[in-house]
């Protein structure tokens, strides 16, 4: 299949696998799951196919330093809820993020080790200044656009950055991969119709299952110069897998799913 119609095919039927389940148990399991690579890793994936393995390695460290600006986005998006609504503290979200990012494109030099410690470090201390809530939020509505809008948004996001990669160069296109474009959906919708509370839980999802993403941009910038694409990715699914069943687990107490 050439690469371009596995973009258009792959990316939606992850993205709506993906809503469905977190539909299915509610806010906080729902965030953790937006946390997969849903998007950036598709992004990596073409990457490697389109512009070879070296860019895609290259552009997994600027995936990684990503997941830092996301914890700013969440910490962002939490202090500014408490006196606005969705609209504002999805502003203020996305604010940080840029800025965020601006600032710590700058390390991508850096040795591995050390931008792999300041990572672990943001999404660590990230959730200990977001409340947490405690409460069964209960099932939330959702209107019939909402799956295919995100299936939509997810291809065009996957087709535009992986388009623009080789001017962007690899650092840029894989920090902008992983703008929290589903994080930004689900906690503002969930804002609005649930309340602050949910949507902090949300943030507080998405930050627990950022560490199996971590490890899945870890193993593709170590081993896709060496073990070939479809091993690298094959084992980066695995790893990452592996360690958000262990946050999951951890999640799951007092996390019910919602009526179905």
């Amino acid at each position: 299949m050439p690469a371009f119609a596995l973009k258009i095919v792959l990316t939606p039927l992850l993205i709506g696998g993906a809503t469905v389940v977190a539909r299915r148990w509610g806010p906080t399991v729902g965030g953790w799951l937006v946390a997969l690579p849903l998007t950036s890793g598709p992004v990596l994936l073409f990457m490697a196919i389109d512009q070879g393995p070296g860019f895609a390695a290259a552009a997994a460290v600027g995936s990684l330093i990503g997941l830092a600006a996301i914890a700013s986005f969440c910490v962002a998006y939490a202090a500014a809820d408490r006196r606005w609504g969705a609209g504002v503290s999805l502003a203020c979200g996305a604010g940080a993020f840029g800025v965020a990012g601006v600032a710590l494109h700058a390390i991508i030099g850096a040795p591995l080790w050390l931008v792999a410690a300041l990572v672990v470090a943001a999404i660590t201390g990230a959730p200990l200044v977001i409340p947490r809530s405690g409460q069964d939020h209960g099932a939330i509505p959702h209107p019939a656009w909402d799956l295919p809008a995100r299936m939509i948004v997810a291809t065009v996001l996957v087709v535009a950055v992986t388009t623009a990669a080789p001017a962007l160069g690899p650092g840029w296109s894989g920090l902008v991969a992983t703008f929290p474009v589903y994080l930004s959906v689900m906690a503002a919708f969930t804002h609005r119709h649930a309340g602050r509370a949910a949507a902090d839980d949300v943030l507080r999802g998405l930050l627990a299952g950022l560490y199996g993403t971590a490890a899945f941009y870890l193993v593709v910038t170590l081993a896709l110069g060496s073990a070939g694409i479809a091993a690298t990715f094959a084992l980066a699914v695995v790893v990452a897998l592996a360690i958000e069943a262990v946050s999951l687990w951890i999640l799951r107490p007092g996390v019910e799913p919602e009526p179905a």
